[in-house]
């Protein structure tokens, strides 16, 4: 029963989908100190942390830093490249019209929930069009372990925060893109960055065309085939109601691109390319 009401919720009632994303992370206390004042817009914005304690202004946010710096191993100023990650920057949201302190309450919960063992900030953002909350987590836990979240953990904390929305009343799923028939691409926090300063100079393609994505996207619709032509053989009306509803979901889904060829060189990194951004204004 529960399995069918997540289905209903995707083809049927096409419900909002969260979003969490990892948007990057600090390997310096310099650059964690940066996205603090990022979030919280240089301390005017209200910042939450891990025991539920509010705080605004400059001078909060050196304290903070000074905090994080020293709050387990030593966080240094400036770290090379090649060093460990020591802060990872969140991002959940829901689409626009969803009521922002629910976004808020439920980012609250989701994070005392999956990140518990971590020192955390959060920072309600409700100026733009989909109200979202940005988390910024210190890598070392309080047992010394470190968060190195992989695909299988976004999935859960997309589901997580999913639940504690429902838990408002707020219909939210997280179910995955290629069942969606969706391969969207997400900039990353420094394309946004340069995006609102005016100085992103290539854009980014906005769905994800590759070989890997387009199999899956193909395996996601076949899926749903399968599933919508044994629902249609069965004798409960609601059965084949719903495998109605699995056809208009499949046929609405976006078409499937053909595969762009792989032009990135061997052992090259996806990150910032000087080409992609220009000079501070």
């Amino acid at each position: 029963a529960a399995i069918r009401k997540r289905i209903e919720a995707t083809v049927v009632r096409r419900a909002p989908q969260v979003m969490v994303k990892v948007t990057g992370g600090g390997r310096g206390m310099k650059a964690i100190a940066a996205h603090f004042r990022y979030i919280s817009k240089n301390g005017r914005l209200e910042i939450e942390d891990q025991r539920g304690e509010t705080m605004r202004g400059k001078d909060t946010l050196r304290d903070l830093a000074d905090e994080w710096r020293l709050g387990g191993s030593l966080i240094p100023d400036d770290a090379e490249p090649s060093h460990r990650r020591e802060a990872h920057n969140i991002m959940l949201s829901m689409p626009r019209g969803t009521d922002a302190l629910t976004v808020q309450r439920a980012a609250r919960e989701f994070a005392q929930a999956e990140l518990a063992d971590h020192k955390y900030v959060m920072v309600l953002h409700d100026h733009q069009a989909n109200p979202h909350v940005h988390l910024s987590v210190r890598s070392e836990s309080r047992q010394g372990k470190r968060l190195n979240p992989r695909k299988a953990d976004l999935h859960r904390w997309r589901e997580t925060f999913a639940e504690k929305l429902r838990g408002y009343g707020v219909e939210a799923e997280a179910t995955r893109q290629a069942t969606r028939g969706k391969s969207q691409n997400y900039d990353l926090l420094w394309r946004v960055k340069a995006r609102e300063d005016g100085r992103l100079r290539t854009a980014r393609a906005g769905t994800k065309n590759g070989g890997r994505a387009i199999a899956t996207r193909a395996e996601a619709v076949e899926a749903w085939r399968h599933l919508g032509q044994a629902l249609a053989m069965s004798g409960d009306p609601a059965d084949r109601n719903l495998a109605k509803s699995i056809a208009g979901f499949v046929r609405d889904m976006p078409s499937t691109p053909t595969a762009e060829p792989h032009r990135q060189s061997p052992g090259h990194a996806p990150g910032v390319k000087p080409a992609d951004i220009g000079p501070h204004r």
